[in-house]
């Protein structure tokens, strides 16, 4: 059965309309590299000091890869196709795993690479998968993609689409399962619909659910809330490569733009820290992100979850590993479909963490009163401690100071718990159009509620 993929936007905006381009038939370098507003947000040029991404294989399970667009030259392995094709996934009609990859690895083109898409690790490697075409994404296509590269040796695989029939128990769901348990990070969106629930295959145990941010900096209106969000990324107004566009470029807005943002973070990790398991990948990318200003009471959130990327942070800051399956809940035959609640290893603020904790507490007390008062004394001293220690912090705690720039906000110091509450921009750049004080997102209900 065909299912229906995330796609970037509702409304794909090709760099030769009306609005970009008046007087030319081709779109200019300059101005694509010009639109590219995350390179300053985030600041590349800083993170680049840190990781490229280098020796890091991302596999894109989308609509292939076209490796002749000039932003992507040399970038892209011989991957596979599972629709059909026999062209190692290095063709792409649509259009769309071509611009996820450009966000990821795209060096650009030209004298000093100053024109064209740049991406975030430009030195990772992209393993293209064709697990779709623009109307149809079947369960078992995309799911051999999966396993196919974990094979091929990626360490982390972005999944820019959304499959309804991906539930515990499918082959998607089987296969994404393989792919942690071969230590890969997988990396998907929450969804386009505005509604307040995550799609598939974000929803499943362990994957890093994406939500999408503007460029002034507040969730994207159209992405989709809920239980389960992990990590907020750029998703508004994105220019990424796109060979079915006559420029050779689109502009868009969605949770797979941010999907590939989160993707290629993922990957300047992997590259710094090769010694880190994909569970300890994600524990920096939760520890490092922020939330600005925002008005968020707990952690993770409905629509930010534990915050948005910093790159750079995550780079830096000093960060102990923590166990090493990370602070995602992991699959199981019996798993929940979560994939935002944290391991009972973790000392993560959710609630499923602390009922669970408060479950097992109340069994042992139980039992406790049966055997003696003095046995109760005891095993409530041992609860008590268990609970004051809590591990070696979970995600929303900082654990050490970045250098300040001109990018994200610094975290507080070494065993100071963050806060999600912050009075001001803490360094982070005010962009055009954004004012200095957010805006309260959750004055209204996330549009289309229901729906």
């Amino acid at each position: 059965m065909g299912v229906k993929r995330v796609w970037s936007t509702t409304a794909v905006v090709a760099l030769t309309g009306a609005l970009l381009l008046t007087s030319a038939p081709t779109a200019s370098a300059d101005y694509i590299r010009d639109r590219q507003w995350v390179i300053d947000v985030i600041d590349f040029k800083k993170v680049w000091s840190a990781s490229q991404g280098q020796g890091v294989t991302v596999a894109v399970v989308d609509t292939g890869v076209d490796d002749s667009h000039p932003d992507l030259t040399g970038q892209v392995l011989k991957g596979k196709d599972f629709t059909g094709s026999d062209e190692g996934g290095r063709n792409d009609p649509v259009g769309h795993g071509t611009g996820m990859a450009s966000i990821i690895a795209g060096h650009g083109h030209g004298t000093n690479n100053s024109a064209g898409v740049m991406g975030l690790a430009p030195k990772s490697k992209i393993l293209p998968i064709v697990g779709g075409t623009k109307d149809e994404f079947e369960n078992q296509d995309w799911a051999a993609g999966v396993r196919y590269a974990v094979d091929q040796g990626a360490s982390v695989i972005n999944l820019s689409f959304s499959d309804p029939t991906a539930v515990p128990g499918s082959e998607g769901a089987k296969a994404i399962a393989y792919a942690q348990q071969h230590d890969a990070v997988v990396v998907s969106g929450t969804g386009n619909d505005g509604s307040v629930d995550l799609e598939y295959p974000a929803k499943l145990p362990g994957v890093v659910a994406v939500s999408a941010i503007d460029e002034s900096l507040n969730i994207w209106e159209n992405s989709n809330s809920g239980k389960g969000v992990t990590l907020a990324a750029p998703g508004g107004n994105i220019v990424r490569a796109n060979p079915s566009k006559s420029s050779g470029y689109s502009e868009g807005s969605g949770v797979s733009d941010a999907t590939a943002y989160v993707s290629a973070s993922a990957a300047l990790v992997r590259a710094k820290y090769p010694d880190l398991t994909a569970g300890q990948v994600i524990n920096r990318l939760i520890k490092s992100a922020t939330m600005l200003d925002q008005d968020v009471k707990k952690t993770p959130d409905d629509e930010y979850g534990y915050g948005i990327i910093r790159p750079y942070a995550a780079l830096t800051m000093e960060i102990p590993k923590g166990p090493k399956q990370g602070p995602l809940a992991q699959a199981s035959p019996s798993t929940s479909t979560n994939s935002g609640a944290a391991s009972g290893d973790s000392d993560s603020t959710s609630q499923a963490a602390k009922k669970k904790k408060k479950s097992s507490s109340g069994s042992v007390l139980l039992i406790a009163g049966i055997a003696g008062a003095v046995v109760v004394i005891g095993i409530l001293v041992v609860v008590l401690r268990s609970r004051r220690n809590g591990g070696s912090g979970g995600p929303g705690s900082g654990g050490g100071t970045p250098p300040h720039g001109a990018g994200y906000p610094s975290q507080p110091p070494a065993g100071q718990q963050q806060h999600p509450n912050t009075a001001s921009n803490q360094g982070y750049p005010t962009y055009p159009g954004q004012s200095p004080q957010h805006p309260n997102p959750y004055a209204q209900q996330p549009p289309h509620q229901g729906q």
